[in-house]
């Protein structure tokens, strides 16, 4: 059974007294959930068979099908929806595209999701044959789409649904700058999403609805803008930003719902890891006079459905192909043991260093750094396959783009070298970046001669920087990285990067050539 997290006690008041009419109704929620069937770690990676028998693991759809039944019956009247980016993030979507997510999309029984940006990945296309494919409606406001003809009779941009006696109107609504992130194609023009919310608002207010709820992948920022700026919403379930709202949880972004106006905020991190439950309370008047929950968190003592574990680790077999399939030629052998990798330059973090920077350097990102724990093996020369590069980089992390000062990214190096005399995995293999390192020096006082673009580090100034999402969020120590400016967690699969990248460079010769100098 899962433990209830939050209790009634809690519950948020919000105007005095109660109508004749009221209605109690409970939102259940998931958002970027980035094809996470299976369980993950703690770190949002890979969980092994034997983690995850050991109660180590978290998500995944198994377990998500258990909570939503007990959920479920814990309220009278309930709906379940999805604040976008069900797509991108494992090799059960490089395989399956949509198809996967749609076929347990189904199963759970989900009412409604709006679009995310990653939902474009593949162009309009893919997400057609998603949205043929599933139950429910999939929603987009802030776009207008009557140019793509694959999308213009399969994308509605609100809808109205009946749950216990009482309608609800439901609106979508997608990152304006979808086009930067994604491939949505030229025919597709995203709009302002607080004007596109207002006039689904009015056209539903004169349709006699008066519960509304936005399901918007728009982060969230965005979404206390539009509560800010719009009138009529009642519920925004959030999306895009991965936020955890939490009254309980101290990694929290903020409260269980945030409030602006009359406006109840809700949003329940990524990757399956937690499932949103808000219980709201309506007058007759369709105004919110309660609101209380809390995302509950999927891990070990939440049992898993046997039949849907089954269903998975049939859907899985068929990846072994993908981990065969060769994608690359090394001109030689491709150092990456941990020994290397966590004590000095290494050619597998040159490699993957500068498959990062390349990735994104037209975005103005000028420094790469990845954990040297973060490189899992080596590769021989000759042909290179997926599976090799899965056997590296197995974690399932993705590019993150961020900004920090110089004198940050000197800290972050200091944090990567602090435990060079222990073989850390924090040690930072990196790219566009150029450093000394004295590993008999006191700890936290090691790096010096730091140059970046062949120029003497600015501790003032502000730098792009790119590494994998684990670090970003504060992964082997990177503190410093949390409270980074402008950062973007969500990029394409690392592994997917460096494969690419081999690729691009037709036999790749691996090197050093300088850019860490240990004293």
């Amino acid at each position: 059974m899962i433990a209830r997290i939050l209790t009634t006690t809690c519950a948020l008041a919000l105007t005095a007294g109660a109508a004749a009419a009221d209605y109690s109704l409970t939102i259940l929620h998931t958002n970027d959930f980035h094809a996470r069937f299976e369980p993950i770690s703690k770190y949002d990676s890979g969980c092994s068979s034997e983690d995850n028998a050991a109660g180590e693991c978290f998500g995944g759809t198994a377990r998500l099908t258990t909570a939503l039944e007990e959920a479920r019956a814990r309220s009278n009247n309930s709906i379940l929806v999805d604040g976008g980016d069900q797509f991108q993030g494992t090799l059960f979507y490089t395989y399956y595209k949509g198809a996967m997510a749609a076929e347990f999309m189904n199963q759970l029984g989900y009412d409604a999701m709006t679009v995310g940006n990653h939902e474009f990945d593949d162009g309009p296309e893919v997400l057609r044959g998603f949205v043929d494919s599933v139950d429910f409606p999939v929603l987009m406001s802030n776009a207008d789409y009557s140019g793509e003809a694959l999308l213009a009779d399969a994308i509605q941009k609100s809808v109205i649904i009946e749950r216990g006696g009482e309608e609800l109107g439901l609106i979508g609504l997608t990152p304006q700058n979808t086009d930067e992130l994604a491939s949505p194609g030229p025919n597709v023009i995203f709009t302002d999403p607080s004007e596109a919310v207002q006039q689904e608002v009015d056209r539903l207010t004169a349709e006699g609805v008066n519960k509304i709820i936005v399901l918007s992948h728009s982060g969230y920022a965005v979404d206390q803008q539009v509560a800010a700026n719009t009138t009529g919403v009642d519920v925004i379930v959030g999306g895009h930003s991965n936020t955890l709202l939490s009254n309980t949880n101290d990694r929290a972004e903020g409260p269980y719902p945030t409030m602006v106006g009359d406006t109840a905020i809700i949003s329940a991190y990524a990757y399956g890891k937690f499932l949103g439950e808000l219980n709201v309370t309506f007058d007759d008047e369709g105004v919110i006079t309660e609101a209380a929950g809390e995302p509950l968190v999927m891990d070990g003592n939440v049992t898993e459905n046997e039949a849907v574990v089954a269903r998975i680790a049939e859907l899985a077999a068929p990846l072994e192909e993908i981990r065969n399939r060769v994608v690359a030629e090394s001109g030689d052998a491709i150092e990456g043991d941990r020994s290397v990798c966590r004590a000095m330059e290494c050619p597998m973090g040159n490699l993957i260093a500068d498959a990062m920077l390349a990735r994104v350097a037209d975005q103005g990102v000028s420094i790469a750094i990845q954990n040297g724990g973060g490189i899992r093996a080596s590769i021989d020369a000759g042909e290179v396959t997926m599976g090799e590069v899965l056997t590296v980089l197995p974690f399932q992390n993705t590019l993150s783009t961020f900004e920090v000062t110089g004198e940050q990214v000197v800290v972050a190096l200091e944090n990567g070298v602090s435990q060079i005399e222990e073989g850390a995995g924090r040690f930072p293999q990196v790219a566009g970046i150029t450093f000394t390192v004295d590993p008999a020096a006191q700890a936290g006082a090691r790096i010096s001669d730091v140059m970046v673009g062949g120029e003497a580090i600015d501790p003032a100034k502000v730098y792009g920087v790119v590494s994998n999402n684990y670090v970003r969020n504060g992964g082997d120590g990177y503190d410093v990285f949390e409270s980074a400016m402008n950062a973007y967690d969500f990029g394409p699969d690392l592994a997917d990067v460096t494969a690419e990248f081999m690729a691009e460079m037709g036999p790749y010769q691996p090197y050093t050539d300088g850019r860490i100098t240990l004293k």
